[in-house]
């Protein structure tokens, strides 16, 4: 090849800089990798993705080796009651001799099984009703659309608070499972916009041309268009249904047994903790729903800021 056939061949392969993008090739080359690589590359280097993820699997490595560092469990009197942290009881004792260590780390256990089974029924149940009224339309898409608006201005606390204060034995399943009914509404109402927006794309007539049903259609071609809108719905649920879950536990209307981060902190307020000095027993389950449900809003920033192009940063 000819050198002004190299050179003109260079040009046409090579995009036109924006501006200001002399500072990004002196930090460094761009990647050309496209789809999946280019996500992966801009994902490792978002440090609001990166902060929060750190976070949460922190808390996960803590929920997972802390319970087998105790040879007790989160109930059982082991200690001087009232203690301060020390060597013995790295958190403290409570009122009643309890390990505030062995209480927090069975505590997040129930906060991550919550977050899970709560945060993935209201997903699953969002997704099966937008994904259908968005592309079947018609009387399917009232009739959905309509259940949808009445659970939707259906006060969720409220409910939950009547149906969690008439049962008798309350456990953290089913506690999730009341969070994940009620906590749909809002993503069955996105899901089926943007339903409404896909199943008009050639990508979709193409398949209905090739033969394919309305469920393969869904699956295979409108779905993995909204898997990055998908991914963050299911974060700000999982999120959602950890500072719900931690409310009830908190006015006393949790887990009637066990032991969760909410539960810890309605205990300190119904022994008077506060008053009595002793932070070491409200702090920790404190902090540590805030940082989980903090780290996962600024995990769902940073994804906006990776899949979104206008929001990346080189």
């Amino acid at each position: 090849m000819s050198g002004p056939e190299l050179k003109e061949e260079l040009a046409v392969a090579t995009p036109a800089a924006p501006p200001g993008a002399a500072t990004a090739v002196a930090a460094g080359p761009v990647p050309r990798a496209r789809g999946r690589g280019e996500v992966l590359y801009f994902a490792r280097r978002n440090r609001k993705l990166v902060a929060g993820l750190a976070v949460v699997a922190g808390f996960l490595v803590v929920a997972a080796v802390g319970p087998l560092l105790t040879d007790h469990g989160p109930n059982d009197y082991v200690g001087p009651p009232s203690q301060p942290p020390s060597a013995d009881f790295w958190f403290g004792t409570t009122t009643f001799g309890q390990d505030v260590f062995a209480q927090f780390t069975h505590g997040l256990r129930s906060t991550f099984l919550v977050g899970v089974l709560g945060g993935g029924l209201a997903g699953l149940i969002g997704m099966l009703i937008g994904f259908t009224a968005g592309y079947r339309g018609g009387v399917v898409d009232e009739v959905l659309n309509m259940l949808t608006n009445v659970v939707l201005v259906i006060p969720t606390l409220a409910v939950l608070l009547i149906v969690a204060a008439y049962l008798r034995v309350r456990g953290v399943v089913p506690e999730a499972i009341f969070i994940g009914l009620t906590s749909w509404p809002w993503v069955a109402r996105a899901v089926r916009a943007q339903t409404f927006s896909l199943r008009t794309r050639d990508f979709v007539d193409l398949a209905r041309l090739s033969g394919a049903g309305g469920r393969a259609i869904i699956v295979r071609e409108i779905a993995p268009n909204m898997s990055s809108y998908l991914l963050m719905s299911g974060i700000l649920l999982f999120g959602g249904a950890v500072l719900l879950a931690a409310t009830l536990d908190f006015i006393g209307l949790g887990p009637t047994s066990g032991i969760s981060l909410g539960l810890m902190m309605n205990n300190a307020v119904l022994w008077s903790a506060l008053q009595l000095g002793m932070w070491w027993w409200f702090v920790p389950p404190g902090l540590g729903i805030t940082a989980i449900v903090g780290s996962l809003y600024i995990m769902n920033v940073g994804l906006d800021e990776v899949f979104n192009p206008k929001l990346r940063k080189l």
